[in-house]
């Protein structure tokens, strides 16, 4: 019997943000804070998440919350620490997100420099800062930077 949980990784800005987004959703069974890296050139650790979702998820909507909360359209000097990102792990997903990838860029009509990577391999953050938004919500961190990127997502959640 297969699962009906899938899994994909999102990296973009600093992991306690897009950790928060993503945990904020709600057919989002579970969100791991970490390090993912890809395959060359991409093979170095950057700050991403996994996120478990079900069969029953909208793809384009993840995708879009994962697009339209962080720098998705520029590149910046820490591109190295916050690459972005979508990382598949399987070839069925790869397609998907490319198609998607190109229809929320018409549709929105931007320049998107998120790639599409193949999963290779994820490191936790410590314990202590997993769950960040959650276990510190009045943090001036979470007040100037993740609250912002949850009134999008609210925004488009409508």
């Amino acid at each position: 019997m297969m699962s009906s949980i899938k899994k994909l990784g999102f990296g973009g800005g600093c992991h306690w943000c897009t950790e928060a987004v993503f945990q904020a959703i709600t057919s989002i069974h579970s969100v791991d804070q970490g390090y993912i890296s890809s395959t060359a050139p991409y093979d170095t650790m950057s700050e991403a998440v996994i996120v478990h979702f079900d069969n029953s998820t909208d793809l384009e909507l993840l995708l879009d919350v994962h697009l339209q909360t962080h720098s998705s359209t520029k590149l910046h000097s820490r591109r190295s620490d916050y690459r972005s990102a979508v990382y598949y792990f399987d070839k069925a997903q790869k397609e998907i997100l490319e198609f998607l990838l190109i229809t929320l860029s018409r549709k929105r009509n931007q320049s998107y420099i998120t790639a599409i990577l193949p999963f290779h391999e994820f490191k936790a953050s410590r314990e202590s800062i997993q769950n960040y938004y959650k276990t510190r919500p009045d943090a001036p961190f979470c007040k100037r930077y993740i609250e912002p990127k949850l009134k999008v997502l609210n925004g488009m959640l409508k």
